[in-house]
């Protein structure tokens, strides 16, 4: 008890606040922004400089904390958080070093890469997104940040909000596809998930939306790669979602690695002062991404030194992992080439972060060793993961009703991803403990019951090239590659396929062929698997294709031969029981693509909301004609576009209807359509809401998404769906890069996916 109060005598004689040892006795300290002065006027430059430093952690072990190369510069006060760490006991040990052996005392704060789950994992971002269901998306942040938090972790670098239109760029996976309308509302329910608008509370977390900005567009779709756009074409496609986030009150923006207007965007004063701060009023901090800061050398803007001083003067706050405001920024000070005010300003927006988590007035906030044990991968939280992972499924084909299957009679589960369940949770998935992951195999299985005979056979490897396959299943997704032939394989697979009533194919990309660093020139199954869908397709026996992937993929030959597709994206640690769910009728698929499936990779990038040229292709039927835009190979549209997905049941609209034909720009106007469960099972739809603007200042897309509505129907209900329609609805980036609404004629269009036909037209008056 005298230790204790020896402590908190001294913590409150340096910094007016307590170091408590337990979550329970909080203390009361001054407001924020006079505590944050306070404390900064006792910083010397260098532990003002420490506050920006971002290290990894390294390999720190529970009971080596404080013999780890990074506890040095902790009680130096020259690491302002850490990453990469994981467990209340590793993180309490560090915190300690901080918050007892430094100066001033100063809590770390503690990130991580919690993407989509922590150790229950949800559908990788991509297939999350296809839910449509903005309650289930913030949910789902909701969940990981209480599992994080209950194991000490308090910032994460999430969401991804990057749109991608060219799926040939691995980290398509991560974010929500190719659509800023959608993706704004996505970006929106994640931070409100992670940060629950109350940061004080013990189960939020400070969310970080990134890369800011136009990561999801480089040439070629070559990760890290060049970007290059206009003005407009950023304010209007690319950069909204971002600026939801913002609008939502994202505690931190993550700066991108590529260049804008020629300058990468980590030293981009224009992107991240003129336009995060001073358009959109964003008030918390930017982190550059992995070594971000050095990494401008390469690009060709100086040494550290020269970079260093370049992010500082943009307006990053936060330098992650390259430490050049730690090594460089003194210097760059003497010499006039940044100022104290601004070094000042960053200081005081990374404690004002500490301050909102209320770790000034508990370091250990985080470090309940109760909650990590009752709070994690939970029997209630994995629940609810499967049915969400059910829910991100799309139906891509169901030829003569083969889905649902019987729980009857003999299924053979074919193909390298059929038991695989370190692959299940998906790309971007640190947190999940891999051995707790549910297989295609198991979920079967579990779902199919007793009733019925499965039969397992792995068919191929992933791909008949060894060296591939290990770039394919890093970090632990391992698919146990056979070493028999190929004809071994094949042998084994078709035996199983003579004893079955029906077949399932687990067919697909490994988890690591998408995410990071794992762009594809090639987006076709890979040809090992090919063969063996085609050797069990002539067996004439009915083959189901579950089609795993992190990226839309060209299955224009699997459309044409195989009777039935549901796309299962990577769907989390409950993939198993949640695929098997679909697969089997429990749960009727709802799932609708949030990004445009091409014929071809020539035909990349390709997206709904394109522009005409003044030469568009005349016809419906994709029939080639000269000097029209269009491919002397293939046709133009995508072979699955945007907003599509099939369900067990079907839907009609009618009766759409539009309450004025008029609006001014002060009105509203009211579109109502009647949708009909016209099928023999209940289910869930997406009706979506499109609007084309007719005649512009600048060139418009050829359709727009502006509204949608998840509803459920009872088998022969009828329901009329309502939107609202305003003049923010009109409402576009013009050449000025003013965000107007003209006046003039406008086309709505309502439906199941971005094709829709049913329309309605009115006019904006002046």
């Amino acid at each position: 008890m005298k230790n204790k109060l020896v402590l908190l005598f001294l913590g409150c004689a340096v910094l007016g606040y307590a170091q408590k040892k337990t979550p329970k006795n909080t203390v009361k300290i001054k407001p924020k922004s006079e505590f944050v002065a306070e404390l900064m006027s006792k910083m010397t430059l260098d532990e003002k400089l420490g506050q920006l430093n971002l290290p990894t952690s390294g390999d720190i072990t529970t009971g080596q904390a404080n013999s780890s190369n990074v506890a040095k510069n902790i009680a130096e006060g020259k690491v302002g958080g850490l990453f990469n760490i994981k467990s209340v006991q590793k993180i309490k040990e560090v915190q300690k070093i901080a918050v007892e052996k430094s100066r001033l005392k100063i809590p770390l704060l503690f990130g991580m890469d919690v993407i989509h789950g922590y150790e229950t994992t949800f559908p990788i971002p991509l297939g999350l997104s296809c839910t449509w269901d903005m309650g289930l998306i913030e949910r789902s942040a909701q969940i990981a940040a209480k599992e994080a938090s209950a194991d000490g972790i308090n910032w994460t670098f999430s969401p991804m909000v990057d749109v991608s239109r060219d799926p040939r760029w691995g980290r398509v996976s991560e974010g929500s596809g190719e659509d800023p309308y959608l993706g704004s509302q996505i970006a929106k329910a994640m931070v409100n998930g992670y940060q629950q608008h109350d940061l004080s509370k013990n189960n939020s977390i400070l969310a970080c939306v990134k890369h800011f900005a136009l990561y999801g567009a480089p040439e070629g779709g070559r990760d890290y790669n060049t970007v290059d756009m206009s003005h407009i074409r950023m304010f209007n496609d690319y950069f909204p979602p971002y600026k939801a986030a913002v609008d939502a009150g994202v505690g931190s923006v993550m700066a991108s690695f590529n260049e804008v207007d020629g300058i990468p965007a980590t030293g981009n004063k224009w992107l991240m002062t003129d336009v995060l701060r001073k358009q959109w009023g964003f008030k918390g901090f930017v982190v550059t991404d992995f070594t971000g800061i050095p990494e401008m050398i390469e690009h060709g803007m100086g040494n550290l030194q020269d970079v260093s001083a370049l992010a500082m003067n943009a307006g990053v706050e936060m330098d992650m992992v390259g430490e050049g405001f730690l090594t460089t920024l003194k210097k760059s000070l003497d010499e006039g080439r940044v100022k104290i005010e601004t070094i000042d300003n960053a200081v005081k927006l990374i404690l004002e972060a500490k301050y909102d988590l209320g770790l000034f007035q508990d370091p250990y906030k985080y470090c309940d060793e109760k909650r990590a044990k009752t709070e994690i991968f939970t029997t209630d939280s994995r629940k609810e993961a499967r049915s969400i992972a059910a829910q991100s499924l799309v139906l891509l084909k169901n030829q003569n009703q083969l889905l649902p299957l019987k729980k009857s009679g003999t299924i053979g589960l074919i193909g390298p991803l059929a038991d695989a369940k370190e692959n299940m949770p998906g790309t971007w998935s640190v947190a999940t403990k891999m051995e707790n992951a549910v297989s295609l195999l198991a979920g079967i299985k579990e779902v199919a019951g007793a009733g019925t005979k499965v039969l397992y056979a792995k068919g191929s490897n992933l791909d008949y090239d060894e060296t591939f396959e290990t770039n394919a299943t890093m970090f632990g997704k391992t698919l146990h590659r056979d070493s028999r032939s190929k004809e071994d394989l094949l042998a084994e697979a078709l035996k199983v396929a003579e004893q079955s009533d029906v077949i399932v194919a687990a067919l697909g990309e490994s988890a690591e062929m998408s995410g990071e660093s794992s762009s594809r020139t090639n987006l076709e199954i890979p040809q090992a698997q090919k063969d063996l869908l085609n050797a069990l397709l002539k067996t004439g026996k009915p083959v189901v294709l579950v089609l795993f992937d992190g990226r839309p993929l060209v299955i224009t030959d699997e459309e044409k031969t195989v009777p039935a597709i549901l796309n299962a994206w990577f769907a989390g640690t409950e993939a198993g029981y949640a695929i098997a769910d679909v697969l089997f009728g429990d749960v009727n698929p709802s799932g609708k693509l949030t990004s445009t499936f091409p014929r071809s990779v020539g035909q990349l990038p390709i997206y709904y909301a394109h522009k005409n040229t003044g030469r568009p292709l005349s016809n419906s039927e994709g029939k080639f004609e000269k000097f029209r835009s269009n491919y002397i190979d293939e046709r133009n549209e995508p072979l699955f576009p945007f907003g599509f997905g099939l369900s067990y049941t079907t839907f009609d609209y009618s009766n759409i209807k539009i309450s004025s034909d008029k609006m001014n720009p002060t009105g509203k106007l009211k579109v109502t359509v009647d949708v009909t469960n016209t099928g023999n099972f209940d289910g869930k739809e997406t009706v979506q809401l499109y609007i084309r603007d007719i005649v512009g200042s600048v060139t418009r897309p050829v359709r727009e998404l502006k509204g949608f509505q998840k509803i459920t129907l009872k088998k022969g209900e009828k329901q009329t769906v309502s939107f609202d329609i305003t003049v923010e609805d009109l409402k576009f980036y013009n050449s000025d890069l003013q965000f107007v609404a003209e006046p003039g004629q406008f086309d709505i269009f309502i439906g199941g996916n971005s094709t829709a036909d049913k329309k309605v037209s009115f006019e904006l008056t002046k």
